[in-house]
């Protein structure tokens, strides 16, 4: 099955809020080699001008993961995990992302580019705040590779 060219313009419900915590803030810094004391250190993010940690700039990907698994579980998108690759990330903010964040996000899938059998797909989450206020929008490509001719042949 190809992927759904129909995907385009598609949007999916918004996510159920996420409560960025302290300490997933601060895991998730360590894991990506982020080293300014904001985010870690409650007291130098408050000197810096914030209310609490703040988010390395990748930790949108944290919440955008929740509607790329809503693109992913579409019985009509041609869209096979086994053959996906995340090509390439973008990520476009308002403000950063602080402990204490409630945020929802909703994905639209903008565009779908078919290069010799494989799809590059386009999408962008819109990630917004408890107040409804943009935060950060996360533009994803994944890259869907084409089928192969033994797929789905017995062995």
């Amino acid at each position: 099955m190809a992927v759904n060219q129909e995907l385009v313009g598609r949007e999916f419900p918004p996510t159920a809020p996420y409560l960025v915590g302290r300490e997933k803030v601060r895991e998730f810094a360590r894991a990506v080699f982020a080293d300014a004391p904001q985010h870690t250190d409650v007291e130098a993010a408050r000197a810096a001008g914030f209310s609490d940690v703040v988010a390395p700039p990748t930790f949108a990907m944290v919440i955008q993961d929740l509607t790329l698994q809503q693109l992913l579980a579409q019985e009509d998108s041609g869209i096979v995990l086994a053959r996906t690759i995340h090509a390439e990330q973008r990520f476009t903010y308002t403000r950063p992302i602080v402990a204490g964040d409630e945020l929802t996000a909703q994905l639209r899938v903008t565009g779908i580019r078919m290069m010799g059998g494989n799809a590059m797909i386009t999408s962008e989450a819109a990630i917004t705040d408890a107040a409804g206020d943009h935060v950060v929008t996360a533009t994803s490509v994944l890259l869907v590779g084409a089928e192969s001719t033994d797929e789905g042949k017995a062995a």
